[in-house]
C-alpha cells in the first residue's frame, strides 16, 4: 500500500490546473527577499521591497476611514456605548449608527452567526444605497453578503458550470480570479480581447466572435464577465458601451457578471461610473428581461479594508427556484463575517450632508482618491518614458498594464530559463530593485506581447522611488539584451 495518500498525481486535477499570479512565483521569491533583509540588513542591493503586486492599500500605509473604524469598534465593544467617555472619544453619528446597527443584530452579538444572506438590516442599508446610486429601486432580498467579492464569485460559478462544455467569456487581460474559479469548477474559460490600441476598448463584435466560435467547438457560453474600472487595465467603460454589452447579453441569453468593485476608483474627469444594473434599468430592462449579478467589495475604493473580508452580490433576473439554490449554497458556509457585513453597509451608506463626521469623512475619501489619481500619473509617465515601454492611461481601479517590447536576446533567455518572458523581466526587477510586479502572462495577453501589472498603491512619497528603480533597471536590462 502507497504510504502516502496524497500526491501531486491524485489530488484533484481542476486544483493543480488552477493559478493565482498575483500571489504567485515573483511574490514568494519578494517574501524571501524581504525575510534576507531583515536577517542580514546590507545583503541586496535596496533596503526595502516595495510591494507593487496587489490591491492591498492598507498594506502600504493608506489609513482606514475613521467614520466606519469608529462604528466598527463600538458594535464589537457595544459596553463602551455606555461609558461616559465615549462622547468625547467619538463623533455623535458614529454612536448613532453604531447603536442603529447592534439593534439590527440578534442579542446585539457581533460574534453570533448571522443569516445566510445577510443581517436583515444590513441588506436593507445596502439596497437603500444602490438605489441613491443607481436612481432604480434595489430589494433587500437580492443582496447575498459575503467574505469579499471572492467568493459571491466563486458561488456563481459553482451555480453556472456543469462540466468542461460550459464555457464563461471573460476578458483578456482578466484578474485571474476568474480563471481560477472556472479552473476550479470544472468550466472552459471562453476568451475575449481587450483592445489596447484603444486604451483597452470593449468590442462587442468581439464578444459575438468569441462566442460564435465556442458555440462551434461545443461549448456552451453561460455568462459574461465584464471588470468595470478594469483590472488589470483600469479602463472605464462609457455607457453607451455598456448598453451595447446589456443589449448582447439579452440577445444572446447571457447571464452578465459585473465586476463593479472599483466603482469609486475613478481618476478622469471624462468619465464616470455606471453602474450596469442602473443601465439595464435606463434602458428598459427589468428583472424578467435580463439575468445580472453585480460584485462590491470593501476591499477596494478609498476605504482598503481588504482583511475585513466584506461584500455582496446583487442578484437579480432569476427565478425564486434558482434564487432558492443560491440561498442553499450560501447555507452551507452559514453566513459572512459580521464586521465584513457591517462595512459593506457603511461603505454603502457613508455619513450625509448634516452629519457630524461628513467633513472629515469627505476630506479622508477625496484626500486618498486625489493621491491615487496623482501615482497613477507619476508611473504611467514614467513608463512612457522608458524604451520600448507603453501604457494606457489609468483611468480607474488601481493599476497600470504597460506593455514591454523585449529584445528578442531576452525573450531568448527566458526560454533558456524556462520561464515566460515577462516574467523574466519581472523576477530581473525584482532581484535589482526589490520592487514587486505581476507578469502579464498571469492575467492573459494577446499571444506574443509582454506586459506586467503594476499597482498604484504605495505611499505617495516612495511613489518617485519606484518609478526611479525601475527606470535605472530598465535601462541597463535593455543595454545587457540588446539585439
Amino acid at each position: 500500500m502507497d504510504p502516502t495518500p496524497l500526491t501531486v498525481d491524485t489530488i484533484n486535477p481542476k486544483v493543480l490546473k488552477c493559478e493565482y499570479a498575483v500571489r504567485g512565483e515573483v511574490v514568494t521569491i519578494a517574501q524571501r527577499l524581504q525575510q534576507e533583509l531583515k536577517d542580514k540588513p546590507g545583503s541586496h542591493p535596496f533596503d526595502e521591497i516595495l510591494y507593487c503586486n496587489i490591491g492591498n492599500p492598507q498594506s502600504l500605509g493608506q489609513l482606514p476611514i475613521t467614520f466606519f473604524r469608529e462604528v466598527l469598534a463600538l458594535c464589537d465593544h457595544p459596553s463602551l456605548l455606555d461609558k461616559s467617555e465615549t462622547s468625547g472619544l467619538f463623533s455623535v453619528d458614529s454612536i448613532e449608527r453604531a447603536w442603529k446597527i447592534l439593534d439590527q443584530i440578534p442579542g446585539r452579538a457581533t460574534g453570533a452567526y448571522s443569516h445566510s444572506q445577510g443581517i436583515s438590516g444590513l441588506r436593507d442599508a445596502i439596497a437603500s444605497g444602490i438605489e441613491a446610486r443607481d436612481g432604480f429601486p434595489s430589494d433587500p432580498n437580492d443582496i447575498f453578503l459575503t467574505d469579499g467579492a471572492s467568493p459571491a464569485v466563486h458561488m456563481m460559478m459553482q451555480l453556472l458550470i456543469r462540466s468542461e462544455s460550459d464555457g464563461i467569456l471573460c476578458p483578456i487581460p482578466q484578474y485571474p480570479l476568474y480563471s481560477a474559479s472556472i479552473a476550479l469548477h470544472g468550466g472552459t474559460l471562453v476568451p475575449y480581447y481587450l483592445d489596447e490600441a484603444t486604451g483597452w476598448g470593449l468590442e462587442v463584435s468581439e464578444l459575438k466572435k468569441q462566442l460564435d466560435s465556442a458555440k462551434s467547438n461545443g461549448v456552451s457560453v453561460r455568462a459574461l464577465v465584464v471588470i468595470n474600472p478594469g483590472n488589470p487595465t483600469g479602463q472605464v467603460l462609457s455607457e453607451e458601451n455598456q448598453r451595447q454589452i446589456v443589449e448582447f447579453c439579452k440577445k444572446e441569453g447571457l447571464v452578465l457578471l459585473a465586476d463593479e468593485v472599483y466603482q469609486e476608483n475613478i481618476y478622469v474627469p471624462e468619465k464616470q461610473f455606471h453602474s450596469f444594473k442602473k443601465v439595464a434599468r435606463s434602458m428598459g430592462y427589468g428583472q424578467e428581461d435580463i439575468a445580472l449579478v453585480s460584485f462590491q467589495s470593501v476591499s477596494k475604493g478609498y476605504y482598503g479594508e481588504c482583511g475585513k473580508r466584506g461584500g455582496y452580490m446583487e442578484v437579480t433576473g432569476f427565478a425564486a427556484n434558482i434564487r432558492e439554490q443560491i440561498y442553499k449554497v450560501s447555507s452551507v458556509n452559514l453566513c459572512s463575517n459580521i464586521s465584513g457585513q457591517i462595512l459593506a453597509s457603511l461603505v454603502m451608506n457613508p455619513p450625509k450632508i448634516g452629519d457630524e463626521s461628513y467633513q472629515s469623512y469627505c476630506a479622508e475619501r477625496d484626500g486618498i482618491l486625489s493621491s491615487l489619481a496623482r501615482r497613477a500619473k507619476i508611473l504611467e509617465d514614467a513608463f512612457n518614458s522608458l524604451e520600448g515601454v507603453t501604457c494606457n492611461k489609468a483611468e480607474g481601479a488601481m493599476y497600470l498594464f504597460p506593455r514591454i517590447r523585449l529584445p528578442r536576446k531576452a525573450i531568448k533567455a527566458a526560454g533558456a530559463a524556462n520561464t515566460a518572458p515577462d516574467a523574466f523581466y519581472c523576477k530581473r526587477l525584482l532581484n535589482a530593485t526589490g520592487v514587486v510586479v505581476v507578469p502579464g502572462s498571469g492575467f492573459g495577453q494577446v499571444p506574443e506581447t509582454w506586459h506586467f501589472r503594476c499597482t498604484i498603491l504605495p505611499q505617495e512619497d516612495k511613489i518617485p522611488a519606484v518609478a526611479s528603480r525601475l527606470t535605472e533597471f530598465h535601462k541597463g536590462f535593455m543595454d545587457e539584451f540588446r539585439d
